[in-house]
């Protein structure tokens, strides 16, 4: 395809850099050196700008195309008309583009940074103006003047990518409401593309493209975030097979990302209930109707226990996440010294052990359980009861729980 790009303005200010090399557009962008080639050779998408030795270099708006680029086909687009949007996209397409593309991982392979930079001129200046971190998408860019420094991503080796298929266990594939009430549960769910980069940023390590992705800002709903976002990158992860490096694991990149994201909503969302005249999260008012959320006995990082708790307070109710080993007796103990108006065991497991579920049942049979399951093979295991339920999703389990609690 021959490239139509509008030529470019001299006068403009994302046009005064020496630009930057393959490389280093590369590694911002989370793809191959050779992918930013193949755009080039085939869709005209690639380096305008040149330095004094003739070496070829992308200016800001070859960036922003590449953004747009990027973008359009981590949303399904076929490569051939997002190529054709971005060689066509104006001047306010590819600012857009610049400013709002949410933070992508940082890939380094080796041997591809000093091949097309062979004069050393790269440009500091340029990569931490247009190709640095950016907030996620929405942002209002209140606390801009408080951002952190862009994290320097792990460099100096070619690292081996994830490849799919290789788990069996996996499934089928914000901040604090107003002062006058609980906000609604729903909310505009995030493009695939966001899944699919912050899938990316958890296999490149990268701890801050992953905390920019998962930013749960003062308008966003945790169930969303997680039903739209955090679960699908959640259960792709565990359908990969990664050869990682001592000290990197893609699982654990994503979960502390997602439980800092979930502790700051949650965080704010007391504030606002304290500046608004009410009562602190210890207060026995608002512990006489409190869930007690427990995870499966065996998984590690309980992500969507944390979550529905963070989606109960949204809608102004208190829970509690059981942590740590809790065997059938002292979960018993638990309920007995908690006395909660319900249980709940969420679990993003297709057949967890619910050898809790049956103590707590036998010991409070008045009690209501809901165990989120989404297998109907798992299902059959439950204790047998009217108190007892059985619920597929993550928002008809929300649902239930908050129907139980208003009615009491």
């Amino acid at each position: 395809m021959t490239s139509s790009r509008p030529a470019q303005n001299p006068g403009g200010s994302r046009t005064s850099s020496p630009g930057l090399a393959v490389a280093a557009v590369a590694r911002r962008l989370g793809v191959a050196p050779a992918t930013l080639r193949t755009w080039d050779r085939r869709y005209g998408l690639g380096p305008s700008g040149r330095t004094a030795g003739s070496h070829r270099r992308y200016t800001p708006d070859d960036v922003a195309r590449l953004l747009v680029m990027r973008r359009l086909t981590l949303e399904g687009v076929a490569p051939v008309d997002a190529a054709r949007a971005a060689v066509e996209a104006d001047d306010t397409e590819l600012a857009s583009a610049a400013r709002t593309a949410p933070a992508l991982p940082a890939v380094h392979v080796e041997g591809d940074e000093h091949a097309d930079d062979a004069d050393g001129d790269h440009d500091d200046g340029f990569t931490e103006q247009f190709l640095g971190t950016v907030g996620a998408p929405g942002g209002d860019g209140a606390d801009d003047d408080q951002a952190p420094e862009p994290e320097q991503e792990p460099r100096g080796r070619a690292r081996l990518r994830a490849l799919p298929g290789g788990a069996t266990s996996a499934g089928p594939a914000a901040g604090p409401p107003a002062a006058s009430g609980p906000r609604s549960v729903s909310a505009p769910a995030p493009s695939s593309g966001r899944v699919s980069a912050l899938v990316d940023a958890a296999l490149a390590y990268s701890r801050t493209a992953c905390d920019n992705l998962l930013v749960l800002g003062p308008d966003g709903d945790p169930a969303s975030w997680w039903t739209d976002l955090v679960e699908p990158a959640w259960l792709r992860l565990s359908e990969r097979t990664v050869l990682a490096g001592p000290g990197e694991m893609p699982e654990v990149v994503l979960a502390t990302a997602a439980l800092r994201a979930l502790r700051h909503y949650t965080e704010e969302f007391e504030r606002a209930v304290v500046e608004a005249g009410g009562p602190p999260a210890n207060h026995p008012s608002r512990m006489r109707k409190i869930v007690l959320v427990f995870a499966a006995p065996d998984e590690v990082v309980p992500l969507s226990a944390h979550a529905l708790a963070a989606a109960l307070a949204a809608q102004g109710s208190m829970a509690r996440i059981v942590t740590g080993p809790a065997s059938t007796h002292r979960s018993v103990e638990l309920v007995t010294m908690v006395r909660p108006t319900a249980v709940v065991l969420a679990t993003t497991q297709n057949k967890p052990d619910l050898d809790v579920v049956h103590a707590v049942n036998e010991s409070y049979p008045d009690l209501p359980i809901f165990v989120g399951l989404r297998a109907d093979a798992a299902a059959s295991d439950l204790p047998f009861g009217p108190t007892v339920q059985r619920v597929r999703s993550f928002t008809g389990l929300l649902h239930e729980v908050l129907a139980v609690l208003r009615s009491r």
